[in-house]
């Protein structure tokens, strides 16, 4: 068998959508679902194969390039999928992880990905075009992927996600930090739903900005709150760790702080705060990223 046909062999897709009855104050007035995208793989988890499905397709890139920091979902995944098959690759990573690697970073050792450290400064040319230019031609013409895989591209695997979704349903509730996953959700859904990103990071503004660079132009079916990055990326207060920790406890799926636990927080938040109308049908999709909180 092909590498590639392997690879998505070993997917479980469409991925399951679990009904979600917390004893939470107020969740008994509307009926949730969770979108188990962490159920896809064990390593190629989440929104991240969803956004890179499409840019790993026949004829395969001779070498690929992209971005992150020294726990970033989106190098774990790209770096896994490039060892099998057999795709040389290049994680520019911020930071100087060295002296002591990062568990992400030992996987892609392992997978033998070549890993390049840079500074801050260096670090946000990442959408620079000269930048890009150069080192497409240091590393041999090698396809260079943005940033958490935020591509044109990624909002068809994100359109197939919501097409797989067999329930009908009003909102659909996603974590946000590169924008893209939000948008082809937003791209995907019919004028009467509405896509709801929870913020993880501070950025008023800037993600709203991020989302709408990829959005259709007569999309106005999606919104971003910003109560519930809980202090900034990766941010992990006292509070959510002992939230996920009792989360992952009780419930029949795990979640992690940087993302899913942001998201479930806000959800509980919301429903006792009758943020949304009774009878409301919610789908939450589990973008994955367990690894991260290693």
């Amino acid at each position: 068998m092909h590498p590639l046909a392997t690879l998505e062999a070993s997917l479980t897709l469409p991925s399951p959508l679990t009904l979600f009855t917390p004893s939470w104050k107020g969740a008994s007035d509307v009926t949730i679902w969770v979108k188990r995208d962490d159920a896809i793989h064990p390593v190629m988890s989440g929104n991240k194969w969803r956004k890179l499905s499409n840019a790993l397709r026949e004829p395969l890139p001779p070498r690929i390039a992209s971005f992150g920091g020294g726990f970033s979902n989106h190098l774990h995944a790209l770096g896994y999928a490039c060892h099998q098959l057999a795709i040389p690759f290049t994680a520019i990573i911020r930071g100087n992880y060295s002296a002591s690697p990062s568990p992400m970073i030992k996987d892609l050792l392992m997978w033998h990905s070549n890993i390049e450290y840079v500074d801050k400064a260096t670090y946000k040319k990442r959408n620079d075009q000269l930048y890009l230019r150069d080192l497409r031609e240091r590393l041999d013409n090698a396809v260079i992927i943005p940033e958490g895989g935020s591509q044109h591209d990624a909002l068809l695997g994100i359109k197939q996600m919501v097409q797989e979704i067999s329930r009908p349903f009003d909102v659909l509730l996603t974590p946000v930090a590169s924008g893209a996953t939000l948008a082809g959700i937003a791209n995907a859904l019919n004028h009467k739903q509405h896509a709801m990103g929870v913020g993880v990071l501070k950025g008023e503004g800037y993600l709203e900005s991020l989302v709408s660079q990829f959005i259709d132009k007569d999309r106005e079916n999606w919104s971003i709150t910003h109560d519930f990055h809980l202090g900034g990326y990766a941010k992990t207060p006292a509070h959510l760790r002992t939230f996920c920790d009792s989360f992952n406890e009780l419930m029949p799926f795990k979640i992690e702080p940087v993302y899913s636990g942001k998201v479930f927080w806000a959800l509980k938040d919301m429903l006792e705060n009758r943020r949304f109308e009774k009878g409301t049908r919610i789908v939450v999709l589990h973008t994955g990223g367990l690894q991260g909180a290693r």
